[in-house]
């Protein structure tokens, strides 16, 4: 048999199967609602033990070098108190003025390096100090946070398996419903949709006003609505309507006959004054 194009369809069924493609993906997304945030959170978590990870080693670097300029100090005194020995020896032997100037001069050189290398030192080691405890803080809070993504992934592994299964049902559902409709009211309605902060692009008329903004409906557009020969839209909201009746909604309108009772047992209060 075959398949009939979605252009040529009435309005009325064309409003019905829309109805059935936006409960459809209501459901869709009161399944992606029960994972809340949880996906939000986990990528921020992820993002964080990425920065955490780059900062550690940031500040292993930072301690390697501090670590070698303490080396290259260490050996620079070596090298100083070498020569203050030499220096010194040869003083002992010096043939002249000039001489025992030169000597004494870098005898006070080498003197100065030495202090200005063990000061070096002092606070290469002091920031050594620093970043270990800043190491120790950092690692700390990885295990941390890494203890707390597991929870968050294994919480919606949990929610992604009781959901996946119906989801998938869902969106195969939707999907066949988009084939009988037509692409330029698919198009509509998506784009409404998208707008809409509840996600409902066609909602049925209830108590003379729009379900989706709640604003009142004039009499004679409800009744366009309800005759349903062209497609109907909110003059409010834009989402589309669709007769209660015709979406398969018992719409109870028994709360509106008590005020009804109300009114006339006023009027008739006024009439025995």
């Amino acid at each position: 048999m075959a398949k009939k194009d979605p252009k040529e369809l009435p309005v009325e069924e064309k409003l019905k199967t829309l109805f059935q493609l936006q409960t459809t993906l209501s459901g869709i997304d009161e399944k992606r609602a029960l994972r809340g945030e949880l996906p939000l959170e986990v990528r921020d978590l992820e993002d964080e033990l990425e920065g955490l990870h780059i900062r550690i080693e940031k500040i292993e670097q930072d301690i390697k070098d501090y670590q070698a300029a303490i080396t290259q100090k260490k050996g620079n005194i070596q090298d100083a108190q070498a020569s203050l020995e030499r220096y010194n020896k040869q003083l002992d032997s010096v043939a002249n003025n000039r001489e025992y100037d030169t000597l004494t001069k870098e005898i006070e050189f080498q003197t100065l390096e030495i202090e200005l290398c063990n000061k070096k030192i002092k606070e290469a080691q002091f920031k050594v100090e620093e970043k270990q405890k800043d190491l120790q803080a950092n690692r700390a809070l990885l295990e941390d946070r890494q203890h707390a993504l597991e929870e968050k992934r294994n919480e919606l592994d949990e929610i992604m398996q009781e959901t996946r299964e119906e989801e998938g049902l869902l969106k195969e559902k939707a999907a066949e419903l988009e084939t009988k409709i037509e692409l330029g009211l698919l198009r509509s309605f998506k784009r409404i949709r998208r707008g809409a902060r509840n996600g409902l692009g066609i909602v049925y008329v209830q108590r003379d006003a729009c379900g989706g903004c709640f604003n009142k409906i004039p009499p004679q557009r409800q009744l366009d609505v309800k005759i349903h020969k062209k497609i109907i839209v909110c003059e409010y909201c834009g989402r589309i309507l669709i007769d209660p009746e015709l979406a398969g909604v018992k719409v109870d309108k028994t709360e509106e006959k008590p005020k009804k009772r109300r009114a006339t047992r006023k009027k008739k209060e006024e009439e025995g004054e």
